[in-house]
C-alpha cells in the first residue's frame, strides 16, 4: 500500500462540477488511501455538494506523481471564461488552503519558504487580471479562526492594503509573504499556550511575547528571505505609539511591511469566530481598532484599510 506521505491533500470543492479530472483522486479511509475516481471521469454538481458538505480537508487525496497535473488542472480554471470571478476567488483560495497546511506542517522549513511563493503569486496574479478579484477573495475570508485559515486571510487582506497603498508586484508577492510567515515562530510556542481557551498566565504570556524572536531566528536561517519578510515577522507586535513589543521601537521606525501585518493580523482576530470570543462585524472591528486601539496602527494604513473594507461590501 503507498504511504501516506505519497498524497497530497486537497479540498474536494476544488473540482469543478461536470468537469473530467485529469488526474486520479483517493479518499482516506481506515488509514488507506483507496481510488475514488479515476483520470477523465467527472462528478455531478450535487455530488460535490453532498461531500463538501463532509469535507474536513483530510479526506481527500492525489498522488505526490500528480501533483503538476492538478496545479495544471486549477490553473486551466482560473484562465477560463467558464468562471465567474466569485467561483474564481473560491478555487483559488480552497485550493491555496491544503498547500498552506502543507507548508505549515513541512518540518523543513526552507522548503515551506521557498513552496510558498508559487501560492503568493498566484494571488497577485488573480488580483492584476480581475479588478473585483480582491473585493471576493475578502469577502470569503473571516469564518473560523484556525492557524492556516488566518495565516492565509491575514495574508489575503495584506495583499488588499499593500494593493491600495500602490506597492508594486515584486513587492505585493513579498508581501503576502510576509504576511503568511508573520507567526511562524509560534512552531516553538508550546501548544498548551497556543490552543488555551482561558487567559494566559504572566510566564504563559512572556513565553507568546518571545515568538517574533522565534520567528526572526526562523528566518534568519534561509538567506533568500528579504529584509521586509523578516522585519514584518519580528515587528508585527511593536506598536505605532512605541510600547509594543519585543523592541518598543516608534512607529516611523517600523517596517512598512510590519505596520501591514499589525493591522490585518488584529482585524482578522477581531472578525473571525473562536472559542472565547464572538466576532465583529468588518466596520465594527476597524471602528474598535480606530477610537479605541488608535494609537497601535500607522494611522495612514489604518485609513487606506477603509478602501479593503470598501472592496469587501462591493463584492458582497
Amino acid at each position: 500500500m503507498d504511504t501516506n506521505s505519497a498524497y497530497f491533500k486537497v479540498r474536494i470543492n476544488t473540482l469543478i462540477p461536470n468537469k473530467p479530472t485529469t488526474f486520479d483522486l483517493h479518499v482516506r479511509i481506515n488509514n488507506q488511501n483507496i481510488l475514488y475516481l479515476r483520470a477523465g471521469d467527472k462528478l455531478e454538481p450535487t455530488k460535490i455538494l453532498t461531500l463538501n458538505n463532509r469535507d474536513t480537508g483530510h479526506h481527500f487525496l492525489i498522488k505526490e506523481s500528480d501533483r503538476q497535473a492538478y496545479r495544471s488542472y486549477v490553473q486551466d480554471q482560473m484562465t477560463s471564461d467558464d468562471l465567474n470571478v466569485r467561483e474564481k476567488a473560491t478555487l483559488l483560495r480552497e485550493s491555496s488552503m491544503s498547500l498552506v497546511e502543507e507548508i505549515f506542517e513541512n518540518p523543513d522549513v526552507n522548503k515551506a519558504l521557498d513552496g510558498s511563493r508559487p501560492v503568493i503569486q498566484q494571488f497577485v496574479q488573480f488580483m492584476e487580471s480581475e479588478p473585483q478579484g480582491m473585493g471576493q477573495l475578502i469577502s470569503l475570508s473571516g469564518h473560523d479562526f484556525y492557524t492556516y485559515n488566518h495565516s492565509l486571510d491575514v495574508g489575503i487582506y495584506s495583499l488588499g492594503l499593500a494593493a491600495v497603498l500602490g506597492y508594486s508586484k515584486t513587492d505585493l508577492e513579498d508581501m503576502g509573504m510576509a504576511a503568511l510567515f508573520h507567526d511562524i515562530g509560534k512552531r516553538h510556542v508550546s501548544l498548551d499556550i497556543l490552543c488555551k481557551k482561558g487567559p494566559l498566565s504572566d510566564s504563559e504570556w512572556a513565553q507568546m511575547q518571545k515568538h517574533p524572536q522565534f520567528g526572526l531566528m526562523i528566518l534568519n536561517e534561509n538567506p533568500l528571505v528579504s529584509e521586509g519578510v523578516k522585519s514584518a515577522c519580528f515587528e508585527h507586535h511593536e506598536s505605532w505609539a512605541g510600547n509594543g513589543y519585543p523592541q518598543q521601537i516608534p512607529g516611523n521606525e517600523i517596517h512598512p511591511f510590519a505596520r501591514i501585518v499589525a493591522i490585518t493580523d488584529t482585524y482578522d482576530a477581531m472578525t473571525t469566530q473562536r472559542s472565547y470570543n464572538t466576532p465583529l462585524s468588518p466596520i465594527d472591528a476597524l471602528t474598535m481598532m480606530k477610537e479605541k486601539l488608535h494609537g497601535r496602527y500607522d494611522p495612514d494604513m489604518l485609513k487606506a484599510m477603509h478602501s479593503v473594507l470598501f472592496k469587501l461590501k462591493a463584492a458582497s
